[in-house]
């Protein structure tokens, strides 16, 4: 994982280094466990992590798990598993907000004794309507001005679970004009009884997130928290709170844009209706941005950090081209993926001219950009094997593939003649037979004569079944942004995101390949096998690049 280069935030905190704030950095990612990380949680990921990295700092792992009633083992599960595949390790430990609920009640009855916090008894729809709007104040609660004795007593009553769910809550003390609507005495505690999966059944009462991340900073000596752009109007209340429960040493939020990417949807509540909804194969559904989904399709996470390095840090709002990532995998893959056939739609062809039983092997390159990777010998039989798609009985003009009468090479082998075509009942061709140059065998006709096309074969000795996944993007909207407000993401799914070939043919030596290896099948694209299912190779994508070149 290269060092990251320089950017705004790395000039802040030169700056705070520089003017004594702090002699190391503590960075820390919190996701709430309430889904699977996706492509987007990678740029927070990579952020963090290397920030971290780059100054000597620490970097934590810490769960956001405030809001029992969306979370659960599994995604706690699998974030770490996440962090772990990317190679961010968390170095400076891993804590749950959870584990700091203790703390966030007694700061909170610091804050009632200090007169800067209060229990208030309006309801969802009475908050919303004191709160006002962007362009006019917001109102006094009634409430605000409860004795401080009167607030303690109702909020202990709060967290023994004498009052119903939503009937109360402890807001903040702040201010209910404030041009900031963060600031209008925004609630920090609510009544919530549900089941937690760490805590279980010891609170009904639980802090909210913009209330209990901060503090949880503060305690765990975090420097920098960086976050995305949505929570920079949060900043003041983050500010607030640890400047009124009057920590020595006090975390500062900045923030960056988030990442966007075409044709992509980030939306944890979306991809979990898509899961719960049977309309993809789980949450690690090659078309699902989840990094478990990427993983699964075949991305790297050098890849992945590629794609985020490359997309930059920045403050303004950027939608970054699908086509980018799909560049850096394949940029990877085509120095170090071996080399494979694969023929996806196989028809037969017979070399009448060699006997049966006869067998040759050719050397051909495991990856002719890596010369250490060597070659492999390939099969050559009587009876072989070629892509549907390079033959034509009919052949348009400047097709130099098989074809009546026409010469065509077999990568890496001999050069064959088309002599016979045999069709089934329907008319559908179901072999064709061929005559092979034994003489110039891999090598130039001693006649000279030229031969334009090479196509790939394996031998009908040398093959085995396997089914072939081929991806596309989950949506045909380019910005899921700009969804017209009648529409709906189910609008815009693409019907043609997956087609499933069986029976395509791949090289025997592929029966030793583990799950996740990933080869370039030749002429064909690049391949990851499944981690799910037999005999199964996801292409993870095409061998052209669109991708402009810089």
């Amino acid at each position: 994982m290269e060092e990251m280069s320089s950017n705004f935030i790395h000039d802040i905190i030169d700056e705070d280094i520089a003017n004594g704030f702090s002699d190391r950095i503590h960075t820390r990612f919190p996701p709430e466990p309430n889904g699977y990380l996706h492509i987007g949680s990678a740029k927070a990921i990579w952020i963090n992590f290397q920030t971290a990295k780059k100054y000597g700092g620490l970097f934590n792992l810490r769960y956001d798990d405030t809001n029992p009633s969306k979370e659960d083992t599994e995604y706690v599960d699998s974030i770490y598993e996440d962090l772990k595949w990317l190679g961010a390790e968390p170095t400076g430990g891993v804590y749950y907000g959870s584990d700091y609920f203790d703390k966030c009640y007694e700061f909170a009855i610091q804050l009632i004794k200090a007169g800067k916090a209060y229990v208030c008894d309006l309801n969802a729809e009475e908050l919303r309507e004191y709160r006002g709007t962007l362009t006019e104040p917001g109102k006094n609660s009634p409430y605000r001005d409860r004795s401080v004795e009167e607030n303690l007593d109702l909020f202990e009553r709060m967290k023994n679970g004498e009052f119903p769910d939503g009937s109360k809550t402890l807001r903040a003390k702040i201010d209910m004009a404030s041009p900031n609507i963060n600031m209008r005495d925004p609630a920090i505690y609510r009544i919530l009884r549900a089941h937690h999966h760490r805590q279980g059944d010891k609170w009904c009462i639980y802090p909210l997130y913009d209330y209990a991340h901060p503090i949880q900073d503060a305690l765990e000596g975090i420097t920098h928290s960086l976050c995305s752009l949505e929570f920079e109007n949060h900043r003041p209340l983050y500010e607030w709170v640890v400047d009124n429960i009057e920590f020595e040493k006090k975390p500062k939020q900045r923030e960056f844009a988030r990442l966007n990417v075409t044709y992509t949807v980030m939306s944890k509540r979306y991809l979990r209706y898509l899961v719960e909804n049977n309309m993809v194969d789980g949450w690690d559904d090659p078309r699902m941005p989840t990094l478990c989904g990427l993983r699964r399709r075949g991305y790297t996470p050098a890849s992945i950090f590629d794609f985020v390095s490359r997309a930059g840090v920045a403050k303004a709002y950027s939608i970054v081209d699908i086509e980018l990532l799909e560049h850096c995998i394949r940029e990877e893959l085509n120095m170090s993926a071996p080399r494979r056939i694969c023929v996806s739609d196989p028809i037969k062809v017979v070399i009448t001219n060699y006997d049966e039983g006869e067998v040759e092997y050719f050397p051909v390159s495991n990856n002719p950009n890596d010369p250490e990777a060597g070659t492999r010998d390939l099969m050559f039989t009587r009876e072989i094997y070629i892509d549907r798609s390079d033959f034509e009985e009919v052949p348009p003009p400047k097709f130099f593939r098989m074809k009546p009468d026409g010469e065509v090479r077999l990568m890496g082998a001999y050069i064959v003649k088309c002599n016979e075509i045999i069709k089934d009942e329907n008319g559908k061709v179901v072999e064709i037979h061929c005559t092979a140059d034994l003489e110039a065998k891999n090598g130039m006709p001693a006649d000279g004569r030229k031969i334009k096309g090479t196509i790939h074969w394996i031998s009908a000795e040398n093959a085995d079944k396997v089914t072939l996944m081929l991806y596309d993007k989950l949506f045909t909207i380019e910005n899921v942004g700009d969804i017209p407000e009648d529409k709906t993401y189910n609008d815009y799914l693409n019907p043609n995101s997956l087609m499933k070939i069986e029976n395509a043919l791949v090289e025997k030596c592929l029966d030793k390949a583990e799950k996740g290896d990933k080869f370039q099948f030749v002429r064909n694209g690049y391949y990851c096998k499944d981690s799910k299912y037999e005999n199964t190779y996801n292409r993870i994508v095409g061998l052209k690049d669109s991708y402009p070149k810089k």
